[in-house]
């Protein structure tokens, strides 16, 4: 995998272009003027760990329709801002929704499978929580 960050010059002086080798693009912002990399990398948790937590509900054969992640967090007040705390919430709907399934897939995805979640887990306290919406 190979990607490149561009700069590029505006007013505030600090947006930049992502490229993926393969690509895709994504615009990060230090000023507010797009997400910054702090919020692309709390959209990734939520991202990595959904990708899981669908594939491991469709294999177990549930009746999944949504899968909603609410993602918080907490960051240190002096720099660097590291995030310190993250709290993971999936709100999955769906019909004969299975609760010892939800719970074994969100465990995998934040201890075995979500790459994001596992490369910040020996900074960041991760905690996550579920919940299911019968439709």
């Amino acid at each position: 995998m190979k990607a490149s960050v561009s700069w590029v010059p505006s007013e505030n002086g600090l947006g930049f272009n992502g490229k993926m080798d393969s690509g895709e693009t994504l615009y990060l912002d230090g000023k507010g003027e797009g997400l910054s990399p702090m919020q692309a990398v709390l959209l990734s948790v939520g991202a990595c760990s959904s990708v899981d937590v669908v594939e491991i509900m469709r294999k177990a054969r549930q009746g999944i329709e949504s899968c909603h992640c609410e993602l918080s967090a907490e960051r240190a007040d002096e720099p660097p801002r590291v995030f310190t705390h993250i709290r993971a919430h999936y709100v999955v709907s769906g019909s004969n929704v299975h609760e010892k399934h939800l719970a074994r897939a969100v465990a995998l995805s934040s201890e075995k499978y979500c790459s994001v979640m596992l490369m910040l887990n020996e900074k960041v306290d991760i905690k996550t929580s579920y919940e299911i919406r019968e439709t």
